[in-house]
Formats: structure tokens, C-alpha cells, sequence
């Protein structure tokens, strides 16, 4: 059997290149996709250090004080011994919907170091706590409870194979929240079964690919689609941005049938170039 180098591109599987232009590629930073996962759940791993020195992996839920992770963590639990230690520590976050490979699933490390909130902020913190975590109401106030806010400094994001990027805590503290990607799943359905054809339009005309013999949407966010899209030349991705970011989910139908209608708009002007090519 031969040995295959993850290193060497001759050993990936060969994606179909685009033939034209993208014409509109924007999507969310990494400081976006970071701050929109981290809103989808309230479940997370905790990595904090023993005394030893040790690293530690750890089950914790969070809420989110404007973006910060607020724990609530025991006294008695170790982790919560290690974070009075050393404040150090990361939060990994995994996309709550999983595909059947786990590693194309988005995911994000949070790293920075926490810290107990006082006086006003630690209202703030408590009261966001329990909006992420309302089981917390039943022992937030126990004594040997605290609330810690990690003060993120660095942030890791991986969207799957292939696509990943690092975000400053700044980037990471202006970004909003994405109001499209995890309210999308039912529109994304709807245009699988029922637009097919103008998702492969949309490849055609707006996405790269003229070659396009079909395409499905994969992904939604407040920029465009996402798009598997099926060549004579093989399997490839692309990207369909909107006219104009949208910052809504009950807008995401009106601005795929703008994409519907320029990409059928500008086919429709390619055909009659293309007749007088072939004359």
C-alpha cells in the first residue's frame, strides 16, 4: 500500500477549478464565525492547569457576557481548583450540528486567561450565565460556586478541511453575531428540494463555475451561499454572495431570489453571444 503524504497536494483529493471569476466571495471573518459558533451552544471543553503543571480537559457549560465566556465552576471540582491556581486557560467549542466526519464539523478555540468579576460586573456576568445555562439557577448561589469571565486574547478557528484563520481579541470583541447561519437549515432544505436548477444557474452565472451541471447549498450565512457543485471536471465549492449583506434570517428568502433572478438574468444575455460564437 502506498504511503500518502498529507503534506504533498498530489495525495489530496483534486477539487475542479473555478473557470471565472467569483463574483462576489465575501463571507464571515474568522472573528464572525467565531463569535456566531460560540453563541450556537453553551456546552464547551475547558483546558485549565493543575499545579503540576498539567493540562487539563474538562466538560463546562457557559453563557456569554458580550462575547466573553462566563463559567460557573465548584471548589470541589478540579478544574475549578486549577482556575484559582493559574488563570490560564482555552475553551474549545464544536459546532452543535454535526456532519457524518466529525473533523468537517467548525469548531474554535478561546484562549486567554479568566478572571472573578466584581461589583456591576458580576450582575452582568451572573445574569449571563443563566440566560446560557437556566439549570444553573439551581446552584449558581452555593458557596462553593464562582463565576469566572475568560478574557479572551487569542482566537482558532477551523471551519473544516482546508479552512481555518486566527482572529485578534479585538477583531473577536467588535465582530456581531451571524442572524442567518443557525437559523438557516430550513431554507437550505427548501432550496436543495425545490431550486435545484437555480442553484446551478447560480454556480453558472455568479460562482465560477459555467460549467456547472449541478449544485447544492451546504451553507448560509448573512454574505451568500455556499455551494457543492458537480462539473465534467469533478466535484468543487464555490461561493455566491447577495446583492447586499442581509441582517436578518427572515431576509435570507428575498436575497436568494435576487441571486435567482441575476444569475437567470445573466445567462440569458450569455446565450445569444454564445449561438453567434458557434455560427
Amino acid at each position: 500500500m502506498p504511503v500518502l503524504d498529507h503534506g504533498d497536494p498530489g495525495d489530496g483529493p483534486t477539487l475542479a477549478p473555478p473557470l471565472m471569476p467569483v463574483t462576489e466571495p465575501t463571507r464571515p471573518s474568522a472573528a464572525e464565525e467565531a463569535r456566531t459558533l460560540v453563541a450556537a451552544t453553551n456546552v464547551a471543553t475547558l483546558a485549565s492547569l493543575t499545579t503540576a503543571g498539567d493540562p487539563w480537559a474538562s466538560m463546562i457549560t457557559y453563557g456569554l457576557l458580550d462575547g466573553a465566556p462566563v463559567l460557573c465552576v465548584s471548589h470541589m471540582a478540579e478544574h475549578g481548583r486549577n482556575l484559582a491556581a493559574d488563570p490560564r486557560a482555552s475553551l474549545s467549542v464544536v459546532a452543535p450540528e454535526q456532519p457524518s466526519d466529525p473533523l468537517a464539523s467548525a469548531r474554535i478555540t478561546l484562549a486567554g486567561v479568566v478572571e472573578r468579576p466584581t461589583d456591576a460586573e458580576f450582575d452582568a456576568a451572573r445574569a449571563a450565565h443563566l440566560a446560557g445555562v437556566p439549570a444553573a439557577k439551581t446552584y449558581i448561589d452555593f458557596s462553593d460556586f464562582s463565576l469566572w469571565v475568560l478574557r479572551v486574547q487569542r482566537v482558532r478557528w477551523v471551519g473544516g478541511y482546508g479552512r481555518m484563520d486566527s482572529a485578534s481579541a479585538q477583531d473577536y470583541a467588535a465582530a456581531q453575531v451571524d442572524p442567518v447561519r443557525f437559523h438557516a437549515a430550513g431554507a437550505i432544505a427548501h432550496l436543495n428540494a425545490d431550486h435545484a436548477n437555480a442553484l446551478r444557474d447560480m454556480a453558472r452565472a455568479l460562482g465560477g463555475y459555467p460549467d456547472a451541471t449541478a449544485a447544492t447549498c451546504s451553507d448560509a450565512d448573512r454574505y451568500g451561499l455556499d455551494l457543492r457543485v458537480q462539473t465534467p471536471r469533478g466535484m468543487a465549492y464555490t461561493r455566491v454572495g447577495y446583492a447586499t449583506r442581509i441582517d436578518d434570517a427572515g431576509e435570507l428568502r428575498m436575497a436568494t431570489v435576487e441571486l435567482a433572478r441575476r444569475s437567470a438574468a445573466l445567462l440569458a444575455d450569455e446565450a445569444p453571444l454564445s449561438k453567434e460564437a458557434q455560427r
